[in-house]
């Protein structure tokens, strides 16, 4: 297993601010895989959604994961639809351990009803499409994760904290050099 971090979960999980976080600690590469497709795509997600649509992103994720097959030492932040294709879920795990960042579906509802901007939830009833989805995809996410971290009571600290001291015991790592 190569030494790589992967952080999966629900959009609003944590896994950006943690991951960075995470990466600072260990001295590790950060990379954001929607910042990836973003940057290559030269739009926001939501103009890649209403100009491409979903498959189109999928497509790009699914490149974005493909493009980092030989990154050692970083940590991986992907989006929270990535575990939708069997093939992403295999790459995942090749890349590295693969962490699956949760919280309760409450918590999770709170914090992406910040961003207003999200394109899966434009929709008549976000709530239950934040229901909908996690149902969906918790099995996909619970196959595809080594290790679950739920952040529900634990700020970002915290939840690094977990992060790190999980890895350094799949890694047997002593030390961070």
């Amino acid at each position: 297993m190569r030494n790589n971090i992967v952080l999966i979960g629900f959009m609003g999980s944590g896994k950006t601010s943690i991951g960075r976080l995470v990466a600072q600690r260990l001295g590790f590469q950060f990379i954001d895989t929607d910042a990836v497709i973003v940057e290559r795509a030269g739009r926001q997600i939501p103009e890649i959604f209403s100009q491409h649509g979903e498959p189109w992103f999928r497509d790009q994720e699914s490149a974005a994961l493909r493009s980092l097959g030989i990154i050692q030492r970083a940590v991986i932040s992907t989006g929270g639809g990535i575990v939708l294709r069997p093939e992403n879920r295999d790459l995942l795990q090749e890349l590295g351990f693969v962490v699956w960042l949760t919280a309760s579906e409450d918590v999770i509802f709170e914090r992406v009803s910040r961003n207003k901007k999200r394109p899966l939830l434009q929709t008549a009833d976000p709530r239950q499409t934040v229901h909908d989805l996690l149902e969906q995809r918790r099995p996909l996410y619970t196959g595809t994760a080594q290790f679950t971290v739920d952040s529900t009571h634990l700020g970002h600290d915290a939840a690094a904290d977990v992060v790190i001291n999980e890895e350094r015991r799949a890694f047997s790592w002593q030390t961070v050099l």
